[in-house]
């Protein structure tokens, strides 16, 4: 009979797991429509547009991460392009700021990378504001080489920390 009780115990015990478990499976709130809660549409380019989204998650809209080459914070090749595309985007969606993220990658000491990461995202914001952008709808900040989102210590992981990226403060 003891074995009978420790087995029914068991089998109690078990059950209540189960059901707290599937009871706390993660739900999404239901969007409202137009709260930009995992919104997606075409006038941000099948993109979700969330607040403080960001372009490194892709869910700033249509704004694309721009990448740098090594020690610098000039604009060329695809940077340029993928910016035409983020002014392209944010003269469409005139209520949306953002906040321009600089930042560099782990070689170099700290306060050159600030500096750095300032620099790409001045030259950045400089650049969307040349295209029709209005300067008050953007901020700059730099993380220098802080917040990465590769972290080995080779080339590759390198050149995806050499970046600005965007956050959606305003919508």
């Amino acid at each position: 009979m003891n074995i009978l009780l420790k087995k029914s115990f068991l089998f109690t015990v078990l059950l209540t797991a189960l059901f707290t478990v599937g009871g706390c499976a993660n739900k999404k709130p239901k969007a409202a429509p137009g709260d930009g809660v995992g919104s997606s549409d075409a006038a941000n380019g099948g993109s979700s547009l969330d607040l403080n989204g960001d372009s490194d998650s892709s869910k700033a809209g249509g704004l694309m991460t721009v990448y740098f080459d090594f020690n610098s914070s000039s604009l060329g090749g695809d940077t340029l392009e993928q910016l035409k595309t983020n002014a392209e985007f944010l003269k469409s969606n005139s209520t949306v700021t953002v906040q321009i993220e600089g930042h560099a990658d782990e070689r170099g000491g700290v306060q050159y990378n600030l500096a750095l990461g300032e620099k790409r995202a001045k030259a950045v914001k400089d650049y969307l504001a040349s295209n029709g952008v209005k300067s008050s709808r953007m901020t700059t900040i730099s993380y220098g080489k802080e917040r990465p989102v590769a972290f080995g210590h080779e080339e590759d992981s390198w050149s995806k920390n050499r970046r600005a990226n965007f956050v959606i403060t305003a919508k």
